[in-house]
């Protein structure tokens, strides 16, 4: 596959974009204020451990990050095998509806495939109906699952 943008592995040196992406992320889509330092050590942690995370990262021609997101797994004892999971999506506003988005999930795609994943999948707030059309103009579909939490 083609890429316009530059799709790879987030290094220590992006965790300063990363935790101003999910500052972002999360006051817009949730209207919530996130700890700085919290997030900051959550990023550092899951960028130098992969069985936490894989943050994945668009970069454009000059090497700026224009959107990026985190993969985790799940294992799953039904399939023997993991669930890949999308989480802490973000895509600057100005490089929206640009591709970046398709682009990182075509790459966490193609990753879950050649890993054997049973699935890839995401949450999003119900209210993000944004988000929500996004995923599905690339063949995502809602679960018959429902999300509970303590």
């Amino acid at each position: 596959m083609e890429y316009k943008y530059k799709i790879d592995v987030a290094s220590i040196e992006d965790t300063e974009t990363l935790v101003r992406f999910q500052l972002a992320m999360a006051k817009e889509s949730e209207g919530t204020e996130l700890d700085y330092e919290i997030v900051r050590e959550g990023v550092k942690a899951g960028i130098a451990d992969d069985s936490k995370a894989t943050y994945l990262v668009a970069r454009n021609d000059n090497g700026e990050v224009l959107g990026s997101l985190m993969l985790t797994t799940e294992w799953s004892d039904w399939n023997n095998c993991n669930y890949y999971w999308i989480q802490s999506v973000y895509v600057r506003p100005e490089n929206r509806h640009q591709g970046v988005f398709k682009e990182l999930f075509d790459f966490a795609k193609a990753i879950a495939q050649s890993e054997g994943a049973s699935a890839l999948r995401l949450y999003v707030d119900c209210n993000n109906f944004n988000a929500q059309k996004v995923y599905q103009s690339l063949g995502m579909h809602e679960s018959h699952y429902l999300m509970y939490e303590l």
